[in-house]
């Protein structure tokens, strides 16, 4: 579900109080553990942690007017879901976030960059905290780069 709200605060409010209660809990493991180089707001109906053009002024290739988007958090119609950019990208980083969250004895439910889940207790939130923190804005900008120019590098061979 894509929200029309303009603001975090108007997002959360719209939201039912058991995922209020939820999405808010994520949020405050998220920007705990955020490197300086990202900012929270809104973007493409979710709650976006993106790389703002005054750090990163081409933007997200997709569309060069969003910032580059770093992770989202979003209440969906039959789950609530965190997108995880640094793990879609990168195989390194997606074999260490599944083998950390094989050790929390949880149930993954994973599409590629999108981990879903229903209530609070099936997130790890330590782990997510780990994953945000493991990737500043620096590195994350830097493998953004070469993967980009890599997939350009493809399409037109």
């Amino acid at each position: 579900m894509i929200s029309k709200a303009e603001t975090v605060k108007d997002y959360l409010s719209e939201l039912p109080d058991d995922r209020r209660t939820a999405i808010a809990a994520v949020r405050k493991v998220i920007r705990k553990n955020l490197d300086k180089g990202y900012k929270e707001g809104m973007q493409y109906g979710m709650i976006g942690y993106f790389v703002p053009h005054r750090v990163y002024p081409p933007g997200y290739h997709c569309d060069p007017k969003q910032p580059l988007p770093f992770a989202s958090l979003a209440s969906q119609k039959n789950h609530m879901a965190i997108y995880l950019m640094c793990i879609y990208g990168s195989s390194e980083q997606e074999t260490w976030f599944r083998k950390e969250w094989a050790k929390t004895g949880k149930k993954l439910d994973m599409g590629k960059s999108c981990v879903r889940f229903k209530k609070l207790e099936d997130l790890p939130l330590e782990l997510i905290g780990e994953a945000i923190a493991r990737v500043p804005a620096k590195d994350f900008i830097a493998y953004y780069e070469a993967n980009v120019k890599t997939a350009g590098k493809r399409k037109k061979s």
